[in-house]
């Protein structure tokens, strides 16, 4: 079974990401890491080649720096690496990163395609079924289990009261929760093995894509601090609680 993993490298995942003067994350340059839901994805797909047989390939978007990612990736045990990198993708939206991503997987064999349910420095959460779209292949999102047999793959679809259980034929792509499983660390000698495996970096033109086809249609125009929560009112337990209570609740439109 090939897997095939979508990974990003974000700018301070556990901090304050930096802004340039376009609006826009600084992310040449920048300290980061491996997205850490992309974690999780990884060793949901080495869980299931460890079990099924077969490979497994991360593919990145993104600078220089997205490198690192995918060596985090082989590090913890993925077999070989995709990354493309292009000046004409710098500030590329959700529709760009899914055409370039979509149009990277599809250079490889693959029988299952697996996300994390949203980046942590976009919050779309919309690429990876978009990238389903574009590969002409059925999604299955929100996934905290994750199970393969044979052809057909199981997932517990988490929802706001449970969970729902969906099935669905391979090729397919799965985005999973951070529920789904715990990701292994990195031993040294994964770290060590990690510089020999195979990374395939490409541009662009390597893919077949033109800049016009990944041209961002939205732009960020500002960007404010959001404001400061106002402080909290306290009120005694006396006799006027209850009413008070109700005139917040009112002024809320709760009630």
């Amino acid at each position: 079974m090939n897997v095939v993993v979508l990974v990003k490298w974000v700018p301070a995942p556990q901090g304050t990401p930096q802004m340039g003067p376009d609006h826009l994350l600084v992310r040449t340059g920048a300290e980061g890491a491996l997205d850490p839901g992309d974690e999780v994805g990884i060793e949901s797909a080495l869980q299931l080649v460890e079990r099924e047989g077969g490979e497994v390939t991360v593919v990145s978007m993104g600078p220089d720096e997205a490198l690192a990612a995918v060596q985090r990736a082989l590090a913890m045990g993925a077999h070989k690496g995709v990354v493309v990198t292009d000046d004409a993708l710098r500030g590329a939206d959700a529709l760009a990163t899914a055409t370039v991503l979509a149009a990277a997987v599809r250079r490889q064999p693959f029988d299952l395609v697996i996300g994390g349910v949203e980046s942590t420095d976009g919050y779309t959460g919309t690429v990876p079924v978009a990238v389903a779209e574009l590969l002409d292949i059925p999604s299955a999102t929100f996934a905290r289990k994750l199970d393969v047999d044979g052809q057909q793959v199981r997932i517990e679809r988490q929802t706001e009261t449970g969970y729902d259980v969906v099935v669905g034929t391979m090729p397919i792509l799965v985005t999973v929760t951070s529920a789904a499983t715990e990701p292994r660390f990195p031993s040294l000698k994964g770290v060590m093995q990690a510089k020999q495996k195979p990374v395939d970096r490409l541009s662009l033109a390597d893919l077949g894509l033109a800049a016009a086809a990944v041209n961002a249609l939205q732009e960020v125009v500002a960007v404010q601090d959001a404001p400061e929560k106002a402080a909290g009112r306290v009120i005694a337990g006396d006799a006027d609680a209850a009413g008070a209570i109700a005139d917040l609740l009112a002024d809320a439109k709760v009630i």
